[in-house]
């Protein structure tokens, strides 16, 4: 599906200057207008403050405030003007433990360096057809960061969209109903 991006307002981080000019070109050739680019994790702070972008793509690995401690200063921030702002991290390590740090700290995406326009697309598509509802807990505040559904799950159900957690709250109400009814008809008896 195609979309109208012209009036979206994007940031990019990198400390590396060509990746700038590549992700502006291929951005430009989605549709995007209004992009802004930043060097440094203090420097897209800054611009976050000032032009509140709809999307953030920021790279992993920079100085003087990488992208983990960016995502968490737009998050936390309360100059942040959108805390809810979708943030894609690109980074050229793959390791579990680093998608799980980034996850943890906020992000919205992830993309792993070198990728294709293609890959840049999907996750623009991605944030825009499959938004995620946000958690604010003592310790997270970001996208929530379950993204399977497992059909067969036995456990407690706990999120608010959750179908059985919605059908167990109708029958407890429906059982609640029935209990009801039984205690007045049994006061009903008793009075006779």
């Amino acid at each position: 599906m195609a979309y109208d991006l012209t009036t979206t307002k994007i940031l990019i981080v990198d400390d590396m200057a060509p990746m700038l000019t590549l992700c502006k070109s291929i951005l430009s050739i989605f549709g995007f207008k209004n992009v802004y680019l930043a060097h440094n994790g203090e420097e897209a702070l800054e611009m976050t403050i000032r032009h509140d972008p709809d999307l953030i793509i920021t790279d992993w690995m920079m100085a003087p405030m990488d992208g983990l401690q960016f995502t968490k200063e737009v998050r936390k921030n309360p100059l942040c003007p959108n805390p809810y702002v979708p943030i894609i991290m690109m980074t050229g390590f793959s390791s579990k433990l680093r998608v799980e740090a980034a996850r943890d700290c906020g992000i919205t995406e992830f993309l792993v360096k070198p990728f294709t326009s293609r890959d840049l697309y999907n996750r623009i598509v991605q944030i825009i057809e499959r938004p995620r509802q946000f958690v604010d807990a003592s310790d997270f505040f970001g996208p929530d960061r379950r993204r399977r559904v497992i059909k067969d799950y036995q456990g407690p159900q706990r999120r608010d969209d959750d179908d059985s957690k919605q059908e167990a709250t109708k029958e407890q109400k429906s059982a609640s109903d029935i209990l009801k009814k039984l205690r007045d008809e049994a006061q009903n008896l008793s009075k006779k």
